[in-house]
């Protein structure tokens, strides 16, 4: 059995790997989705060990909650960890709004959308412009002493915003753009999180299919956010992943999650699947006992990105 992580104060536990599910039911976000992918995504998550589902209101305008909400009726609802967000008002255009009254509506759609009486995890996925953050938080905090939600998370707010959020200490968790190349939130975020015990979710922790290891110095151009020198570096970086993986008979993908597993300022590493195929690569990850002289490798490789 996995080792079990904390989520911030809360009494919510899971294993350091979960499954992000925009591509289940996300027909907004990706062409060519079909639902009964997202359905065996989602199955064969829960079937391989995983107990975390990622999942949010603008995965679908809902869609990606009502799969979820379908699949897990055939499980034993304590045994997951069920993670939603929203912000998005639809009738301001999804524009972010986080007053208290349309957090609180917004958890009791999911809820309906979810089949389940309980989140385990609820984020703000996107700050607004207006409310004070701790009173968006005093919202959601209402509803945890209701037993509608059991911890309490923000989604691409600031260090600023977070520090607001946080101002009551009743933040448990925070999710946002993190990877090997995309290490900014060390510098800042990181120290802040630890010092008041909260979590630390990232998103895109394989940087879309980039650190998977299928791309080499070609497809630059397909990564535009990138200059060529910092491309070049990449594959460079990625070369030492080969090295490990190679080793622990692994893919570069499994060794870079690993990597996340391993680092203890990551609570929970949420990378997505469109295939239940890629569930099981993924989880594959959870096999690898990734040696320090490794990690420590892996770090000092991508460390000009921090």
């Amino acid at each position: 059995m996995a080792d079990l992580i904390n989520v911030g104060k809360s009494d919510v536990s899971s294993i350091k790997l979960g499954l992000g599910t925009n591509k289940v039911g996300g027909h907004n976000l990706f062409k060519d989705l079909n639902d009964e992918d997202g359905y065996a995504v989602v199955k064969e998550a829960i079937d391989s060990g995983i107990t975390t589902l990622d999942t949010a209101y603008m995965y679908g305008l809902g869609r990606s909650e009502e799969i979820i909400g379908d699949v897990i009726q055939n499980y034993d609802r304590s045994k997951l960890v069920i993670a939603t967000k929203g912000a998005q008002n639809p009738d301001k255009d999804n524009a972010p709004d986080n007053s208290p009254e349309f957090l609180k509506a917004t958890v009791e759609a999911s809820l309906k959308r979810l089949k389940t009486d309980y989140i385990d995890i609820f984020y703000i996925h996107f700050p607004d412009e207006n409310t004070p953050k701790d009173e968006a938080v005093a919202a959601l905090n209402e509803l945890k002493k209701e037993g509608k939600i059991k911890a309490i998370g923000v989604s691409n707010f600031s260090l600023d915003q977070v520090k607001e959020a946080n101002k009551d200490g009743l933040v448990d968790i925070v999710e946002d753009n993190y990877s090997l190349v995309h290490r900014d939130a060390e510098k800042s975020l990181f120290p802040y999180l630890r010092a008041n015990k909260i979590s630390f979710v990232p998103y895109f922790p394989l940087a879309s299919g980039l650190l998977t290891g299928k791309y080499n110095l070609g497809d630059a151009n397909k990564f535009k956010q990138f200059s060529k020198e910092q491309f070049s570096d990449i594959m460079d970086a990625l070369g030492v992943v080969h090295k490990v993986a190679n080793k622990t008979n692994s893919t570069v993908g499994e060794v870079i999650l690993a990597w996340y597993m391993k680092n203890p300022d990551i609570s929970i590493v949420i990378p997505g699947a469109r295939k239940p195929e890629q569930v099981d690569q993924n989880v594959k990850a959870l096999d690898i006992d990734l040696r320090n002289s490794d990690y420590h490798a892996i770090d000092e490789a991508f460390a000009e990105f921090v």
